[in-house]
């Protein structure tokens, strides 16, 4: 009996994480509903240290953002927090990563740009060992 519920749990977990996995745009463009944020506010294509961004507008400020390098590979997730709403106490629960692999994490003081104007914090997850390298340039 243990047996077959180990295989049970086994093939659950193995159909949960290819859901997952044919999800995960990997590719630039993403599906709608995100749109490029270039294309939404007045910002390069490209960001050097964030590359070209998308987001579901619904989901600003947070986003998730997806950051593609030149090659339109997913790199990072970032988000944008607001520090006024944090120090308000808002909490950012259960937000999408557009990646199940995070190999480090950044987390710096961003004084504002067009599209999220007042000061914040960038929350940036890297999902390869090279991202990061990949979206300075």
């Amino acid at each position: 009996m243990l047996k077959q519920i180990i295989i049970a749990a086994s093939l659950v977990a193995a159909t949960a994480a290819l859901a997952q996995e044919a999800t995960v745009p990997t590719q630039a463009p993403p599906p709608a509903p995100y749109q490029e944020v270039s294309k939404l506010v007045d910002l390069p294509e490209f960001l050097p240290g964030l590359g070209t961004l998308y987001v579901d507008p619904a989901t600003l400020p947070a986003g998730p953002f997806l950051a593609y390098d030149h090659d339109g590979k997913l790199s990072a997730t970032v988000y944008m927090t607001p520090l006024a709403d944090l120090q308000g106490g808002t909490a950012y629960d259960d937000l999408p990563v557009g990646a199940p692999e995070v190999t480090s994490v950044d987390i710096y003081y961003n004084a504002g740009h067009p599209g999220v104007e007042q000061p914040h914090a960038h929350v940036v997850l890297y999902h390869d060992a090279d991202a990061k390298s990949r979206l300075a340039q």
